[in-house]
């Protein structure tokens, strides 16, 4: 007779993959301790589906710290399996010496002699997209809109804050510049949280930053409270830590992999409608005037925010979930496997800041955002300095620069999903970027206002269209790290050169004149076409998207297979 041995599964029900597995009705959680010989028809059928399949889930009985491949089943198990499909009934009990040399035949199949177990019954999941995604990204789209305009506010209006709260035009400088400050100290343990809890609480206690900063700024319009002010600032500044990496991560995770550069697009295109609005508004909103009068103007400014972030936060908590229930595509089902037996956020860390190719694209990236972040601040200053009386002018600038970027945004998710050609698009888009910027510098002072919105949309579209650019291309060569941790570190680096190109360029700026510090930021993007053109394309997500697999499904589904290391970036 057939003796069955009870085994329990080494898959914890609270892996990262769990939540997009299926469970089976089955009467007996029991496996013969020779479970290839011992093959029912049903899982007949099963064992004809993996073989059509290319790939399986490996992994080692009692859990394992890195990611393994199978390989196909050993050409014993294969006959085995064959004779017993033509005879069913062969396979319903199994004596003492089969069970005994069939375990010796398993652990001769594995590699290095180690015999792993892996789920047997397995079900091939379809990947699938749903309709809540498009809710999805709208919600986090407002989140990062929302966040996007407190940034900017002060600065588009730095003479009358300056004068009200009688603080220098560096100060002013800072209110944004404590965005990038906060995000360089804390990113790192926002991209662990965003690696570990998913998406939901990471754009939970993004809305929840933004709210709370909004209403502490609201008790701010008075000269003396400028501390305040910038408290609150600095709140709603270290809530975009949660957010900013968020949009490739909400692409892979909720989006087919035909729709995800585009919704990483549309992701990093909320935040640049902020921007926007942040760049037109306060202009409009807040005059110059007596103290009252700006005081009024302040209050309205502020107390719109705040109402907006409320009503924000109310919509993440009420509808936005942290995954679908199906993943969408096949290299999320892959990523999501990995991330079961490899969840190390620490070693993915240290493997994406020691891969050649990812370090020239942080600091290509840095450089390019950093100018951008520059140009965002300093616009002011730098229009003023030349058409002093052209207050309104400027937030009009700077939002042409921002919608101009917006479609060059959507238009570069267009490019990537239609062709692949990361890399030459990146390069194409940087070398763009570089030619904006020094027609903008050479054409700032011909006294004509058009000539400035015409380069100011040139240099927007590619500068600003750039950013999703840099998180896909990013996704790629580093799969399968979370796409959360890759864009993490990718804004860390612009953080750290918005920084110091914001504070140099404001010196020089105030020393030399413009002129001078756009050229410095001219030559900068042409050094960071150059280094791009260093990176290897290697698109190993791409690669992922074509490759079939299954995942278990069931807490007794094992068998035996061989182990190969994978190597990824």
């Amino acid at each position: 007779p057939s003796r069955t041995v009870p085994v329990n599964s080494s898959f914890s029900s609270t892996s990262p993959l769990s939540a997009w597995t299926t469970t089976e009705s089955s009467s007996s959680a029991h496996l013969s301790r020779a479970s290839t010989s011992s093959i029912s028809p049903q899982s007949s059928a099963d064992s004809e589906t993996e073989e059509r399949l290319p790939t399986c889930l490996a992994r080692r009985a009692r859990g394992s710290s890195s990611a393994h491949s199978c390989s196909a089943a050993t050409t014993s198990q294969s006959n085995r399996q064959s004779k017993e499909r033509r005879n069913p009934s062969s396979s319903i009990g199994l004596n003492e010496n089969e069970m005994g040399s069939n375990e010796n035949g398993a652990t001769n199949g594995c590699s290095n002699g180690q015999h792993v177990l892996l789920m047997e019954k397995q079900e091939k999941i379809e990947p699938k997209v749903f309709k809540k995604r498009w809710l999805i990204l709208v919600i986090f789209m407002f989140l990062s809109g929302s966040n996007g305009a407190q940034w900017i506010q002060y600065s588009i209006i730095a003479n009358i804050v300056s004068e009200y709260y009688n603080v220098s035009f560096q100060a002013v400088d800072w209110t944004s510049m404590i965005y990038m400050l906060t995000y360089i100290f804390f990113f790192i343990p926002a991209a662990w949280l965003l690696d570990k809890w998913g998406l939901r609480l990471s754009v939970l206690l993004g809305a929840l930053g933004n709210c709370v900063g909004a209403w502490i700024k609201l008790m701010s319009t008075h000269p003396d409270s400028f501390w305040v002010t910038f408290v609150g600032q600095t709140i709603v500044g270290a809530s975009q830590m949660f957010t900013l990496g968020i949009p490739p991560r909400l692409a892979a995770v909720w989006f087919g992999p035909d729709e995800v550069s585009r919704a990483c697009a549309l992701g990093v295109f909320g935040n640049q409608l902020g921007i926007a609005v942040g760049f037109v508004l306060p202009p409009m909103i807040v005059s110059n005037g007596t103290v009252e009068h700006i005081t009024y103007d302040l209050t309205n400014l502020f107390l719109g925010s705040a109402v907006l972030n409320t009503v924000i936060l109310a919509l993440v908590v009420c509808f936005f979930t942290a995954r679908p229930s199906v993943p969408p595509s096949l290299a999320q089902v892959n990523a999501l496997e990995e991330k079961t037996f490899d969840n190390n956020f620490w070693g993915t860390l240290r493997k994406l800041m020691t891969s050649r190719d990812f370090v020239i694209l942080f600091v290509t990236y840095g450089i390019n955002t950093g100018v951008f972040y520059a140009i965002s601040t300093l616009l002011s200053q730098m229009v003023l300095s030349v058409y002093p009386n052209e207050t309104v002018a400027v937030g009009q600038v700077g939002l042409v620069i921002v919608v101009a970027g917006m479609a060059g945004s959507v238009v570069g998710g267009f490019i990537l999903d239609k062709f692949k050609r990361f890399k030459l698009t990146t390069i194409m888009i940087y070398l763009f970027s570089f030619i904006g910027m020094f027609s903008f510098t050479l054409t700032i002072d011909l006294d004509s206002m058009v000539i400035v919105f015409i380069n100011a949309a040139l240099l927007g579209f590619f500068m600003t269209g750039y950013l999703p650019i840099g998180f896909e291309f990013a996704a790629e060569i580093t799969y399968p790290a979370a796409e959360g941790t890759t864009s993490g570190l990718l804004n860390a680096s612009a953080q750290i050169f918005g920084i110091a190109l914001t504070w140099l360029m404001g010196i020089v700026m105030h020393k030399f004149g413009t002129l001078t510090s756009n050229i410095i930021m001219s030559s900068c993007l042409i050094v960071g076409t150059v280094l791009t053109c260093f990176i290897r394309e290697d698109l190993k997500r791409q690669k992922a998207h074509s490759v079939q697999c299954q995942i278990p499904t069931s807490e007794t589904q094992l068998t035996s297979c061989t182990i190969q290391q994978n190597e990824h970036f």
